[in-house]
């Protein structure tokens, strides 16, 4: 692609003469560091000219993307260069009349020259990592890596609640994504994140009695937790393994806790929101025996209901995977089944707050988001009259097949799946039969409806996804490495983090977005770029010397809050 050099005739004053090796242009970027702003290092060149005046008052870009962009102009493959010899003599007549404005009004001239900057291109890492150091000022960076969190101003919802709880099935909220959906999910996202905490704070369950309920530190003060969940496997392992390896402990626990409900109960958030809400919060996989739920990924048939097909066809059987409906419906020694625990919960709560407007929002991750969409059938179906029910799942496994999808929409469950695209969990089980597969043989084979039913009657592998989909990419994230692995491509932070920063499919990340980074270097600091982890190490190292001279305590990562500021305080 040829690129020309179409500069204003301030910008050419500066940049006037042959063009600069790759090298030569990083270093002018990084002749001045925002990070240190007191060293000024600009290329010694008779053909390049900056006036006194403009020097001074050269200060921080505040958008990284304006830099980026501009920087294609200066780095392009070619440049059309009869267009700029025509131009160079003009450009240098009006040399001394434009520098002696830019001494004049030396604001003017940097914003000239910046705009002289704002093209779009391809660049290389190095060329990236330079525009990076000298964007990020000492002060964003501080921000980005501080452990408070930072939230969209507050909306109320009011009369639209019903809208961003999936009524319309969020059309027209995901592209572009609107703000306070946005806001919505990433809050729903840290109820899970607090099931993670509540859970490996204190793994272990009692053998010969009830377990005592679980100390949760919700993300958002305005909800009470009011139940805690267990789940149980269906299986357990033999006798003799904790004599071989009694260091094992929780982790081959056969039922273990797995989530909670907490409900509103602030007048305000209820009046904001427009309704009291009632979460059901579940985690993902952390015991052996969950993970050996997994991969037991045959489908198994939930009722004796079937969803009838159009004109009287064979009927389309509802199914879902072994595995997650055994950790559904299995009692524990001590503890209720999961599926008991939530609609006996569900239905003392409707009579607790009855007359009032309810909702029902179930939120998990991996494993948690399978059971979410469990629970959220059950409660359509054996819960009379039960308040509009949705779900926001991340990083979810398919759950059935298609006449569970089916049977999830006409009982009018709304399903949100936040997916990244990197993620290879969302694409099972079900990876070669699936949605897709079955679209491919409805439009391009145009196989008949009653030969389709008869293949998902018959494969126990013939899984379809539920609801709408949020498509995200952890390749779109400036602070991640594009190589992440899976494990940082699944985790539920990097989830949030993507979230936080997406507008539109094939956007880019955009640039205002507010949370933190301190968490996501802590979990996945293996897969965030050697900028952050570099400039993170030396704020964290003073944040430990603050500690031990003020706290003596152990580490900065302590002085993380257990209970996260609410997205409705700011």
């Amino acid at each position: 692609m040829q690129a020309g050099l179409n500069l204003p005739h301030q910008a050419s004053s500066i940049f006037v003469g042959n063009r600069r090796s790759f090298k030569r242009q990083a270093s002018f970027l990084r002749g001045r560091s925002n990070l240190n702003p007191t060293v000024t290092r600009w290329p010694s060149s008779k053909k390049i000219s900056i006036s006194a005046s403009l020097t001074k008052e050269f200060k921080p870009v505040d958008s990284l993307q304006s830099q980026i962009a501009g920087l294609d102009k200066l780095l392009g493959n070619s440049i059309n260069r009869s267009v700029h010899d025509q131009q160079q003599q003009k450009q240098q007549q009006q040399q001394q009349q434009s520098v002696g404005n830019s001494r004049n009004n030396p604001r003017n001239n940097y914003k000239r020259f910046l705009e002289a900057l704002n093209l779009t291109g391809m660049w290389s890492e190095r060329v990236k990592q330079a525009v990076e150091e000298n964007l990020m000022s000492p002060k964003q960076l501080q921000r980005l890596l501080s452990p408070s969190q930072k939230y969209s101003p507050r909306n109320i919802l009011g009369s639209r609640w019903q809208e961003y709880h999936g009524s319309n099935d969020w059309a027209g909220l995901l592209d572009p994504l609107d703000e306070n959906l946005r806001r919505e999910i990433v809050r729903y996202g840290e109820f899970i994140q607090a099931a993670y905490v509540a859970f490996h704070d204190d793994p272990a369950m009692p053998t010969d009695q009830a377990p005592l309920p679980h100390h949760v530190p919700l993300p958002d003060r305005s909800y009470t937790v009011t139940k805690s969940l267990y789940a149980t496997s269906s299986v357990g392992l033999p006798g003799w393994v904790d004599s071989v390896a009694p260091d094992l402990g929780w982790m081959t626990q056969r039922s273990s806790w797995i989530g909670y409900v907490a409900v509103c109960d602030d007048q305000k958030e209820i009046q904001r929101m427009g309704r009291r809400d009632i979460v059901i919060a579940l985690r993902g996989t952390s015991t052996c025996l969950e993970w050996a739920e997994n991969v037991r990924d045959l489908l198994v048939s939930v009722d004796d209901d079937s969803d009838e097909s159009p004109h009287g066809q064979e009927r389309l059987q509802a199914k879902v995977e072994c595995g997650f409906w055994n950790l559904y419906k299995t009692k524990g020694a001590h503890t209720p089944s999961l599926s008991e625990s939530i609609t006996q919960e569900v239905r003392r709560l409707m009579k607790l707050y009855k007359g009032e407007a309810l909702s029902i929002t179930i939120t998990g991750h991996s494993l948690g988001a399978a059971l979410s969409v469990l629970a959220a059938d059950e409660i359509k179906k054996s819960v009379p009259n039960a308040p509009p029910t949705a779900v926001f799942t991340f990083g979810g496994p398919r759950v059935g097949n298609r006449g569970f999808a089916n049977r999830i929409k006409s009982n009018g469950v709304k399903v949100l799946r936040i997916v990244n695209s990197q993620d290879m969990i969302t694409r099972v089980p079900g990876m070669f039969v699936n949605e897709s597969l079955d679209h491919k043989l409805r439009e391009e084979v145009k196989a008949s409806t009653s030969v389709l039913n008869i293949l998902d009657n018959n494969m126990p592998w013939a899984y379809a996804h539920v609801g709408s989909e949020l498509r995200l990419d952890s390749k779109m994230s400036p602070y991640l490495k594009p190589n992440a692995d899976v494990a940082c491509c699944h985790d539920l932070e990097a989830y949030l983090h993507l979230v936080d920063g997406f507008l539109a499919p094939h956007c880019p990340f955009r640039a205002d977005a507010k949370r933190s980074l301190f968490k996501l270097l802590h979990e996945q600091g293996a897969n965030v770029k050697k900028l952050y982890t570099s400039k993170a190490s030396s704020l964290l190292k003073l944040s430990l010397e603050r500690s031990n001279s003020n706290k003596g305590l152990g580490s900065p990562l302590s002085s993380y809050p257990s209970c996260l500021p609410s997205p409705s305080a700011y």
